[in-house]
């Protein structure tokens, strides 16, 4: 839910806004683009339930690398990845945005966002930009399976493309979750943005490391040409 805010003159002297500047670019971070309700970027690949939850709570500033879960939440996870375009090219500046559950397979509420459709993407949410070499990377923990269901563990992405569109991709899925069988990956793979389908490893402070590269409107419904 975006708060209310008294108006204040933001004008900057310019050496002031210099400094801005530079600031931004030591630490890595990027601006995001303007997300207004006329300005934001037309969803494709329809059906799309909660796509415009993408454009709400962003940062105004993003770098290639966020955390969205503290490592003492659960078992601590890295997902990262690089986004290439159909020609196999790298390509800055897209936006991926991830959601999941809690250790306990369930989304944990935002009272923050209530009344916003981003209220049932919980607040496990976040926003990396990428980088130069189109790489991005998600610090978080391990997510739960459903409670009381056959649902595998998972992560859900969307792709935001600045000044062109915004899809959902396949959900991150993992190779050695038990609940990940044939049935179900004949239900949840369809190859949008690449395979979701990932083989954890676990580095040595016993981090489980995810690798999930995105193909730019891969079997996206109404992709628009780059």
């Amino acid at each position: 839910m975006m708060k209310t805010t008294t108006t204040h003159d933001r004008t900057l002297p310019c050496s002031a806004l210099l400094v801005c500047i530079l600031l931004l670019s030591a630490c890595g971070g990027r601006t995001a683009p303007v997300t207004s309700q006329t300005e934001r970027e037309p969803i494709v690949g329809l059906p799309c339930e909660g796509c415009d939850a993408v454009f709400e709570g962003m940062p105004e500033t993003l770098g290639w690398q966020t955390r969205i879960a503290a490592a003492g939440e659960g078992q601590a996870m890295r997902i990262e990845g690089v986004v290439r375009d159909g020609t196999g090219s790298v390509v800055p500046g897209v936006i991926v945005y991830a959601y999941h559950t809690d250790a306990n397979g369930l989304y944990p509420r935002d009272e923050g966002a209530r009344g916003t459709s981003a209220y049932r993407h919980g607040r496990l949410r976040g926003w990396a930009q990428t980088g130069p070499q189109g790489e991005y990377r998600f610090d978080t923990i391990r997510p739960g399976g459903y409670p009381g269901t056959e649902e595998p563990e998972h992560v859900h992405l969307h792709v935001i493309e600045p000044g062109r569109c915004t899809y959902y991709i396949d959900d991150v899925l993992f190779e050695d979750d038990p609940r990940l069988t044939e049935g179900k990956r004949a239900q949840l793979v369809r190859g949008r943005g690449g395979n979701g389908v990932t083989s954890p490893v676990r580095d040595r402070e016993g981090t489980w490391i995810v690798a999930r590269d995105i193909l730019l409107g891969e079997k996206i419904p109404g992709y628009p040409p780059r």
